[in-house]
Order: C-alpha cells, then structure tokens, then sequence
C-alpha cells in the first residue's frame, strides 16, 4: 500500500471510530445543542447585541431568551426564515420549532 493510500484508510477508519464512539456513548444531543448555537451566533448572533440573554437546544427545539419585549415581538415575524437560515448554515433539518420567550 502507498503512502497516500494508507493515510486515506487511516484517516477513513478514525472517522467510522468516532462516529460510533459518539453514537455508542449518546452524545449526539450534546454536539447538536453545540452546534446548533454556534450557528446561531454565525447567522443571527450579531445583530442582535446584547437582547438574546439566553439560547437552548432540546429535542428539535431552539428556546432563545430575549431581554426586550419589542425585539422578541419583532424577531417573531421572522421565526420561518431564520430557521431556515439556521439549517442552512447546519445542513441538516436539526431545528423544527423556534420558541422566542
């Protein structure tokens, strides 16, 4: 086997090694949550300053916690496109229900 072809398989077979690690000790949830708030800060994080207090991940459910009644009433019109927006950035369908409290 050549060089290149041997750090090919390497590289393959740590991949399928983490991939079953992650599934066998059930930390999908937690990477997800992870995931899904980076992508909140990258899409949507900056323009909002300092109004979001608070974001959770949970089951298919974004929960974002915003200090002011107006920019939560104004962010509500938005709740389908940001959503998409955040799926997008996540390439996966991880974000079913948006919840602004």
């Amino acid at each position: 086997m050549n060089k290149k072809s041997e750090s090919d398989f390497n590289l393959f077979a740590l991949k399928d090694v983490l991939k079953d690690f992650v599934k066998d000790n059930k930390l999908e949830d937690g990477l997800d949550k992870v995931r899904v708030i980076e992508a909140w800060n990258k899409v949507i994080g900056t323009s909002l300053g300092g109004y979001v207090t608070n974001i959770d991940f949970n089951k298919g459910t974004l929960y974002v916690t915003v200090s002011s009644s107006v920019m939560r009433q104004e962010l509500s019109y938005g709740i389908d496109k940001m959503i998409s927006l955040l799926n997008e950035e996540l390439q996966n369908d991880l974000i079913k229900k948006l919840i602004l409290r």
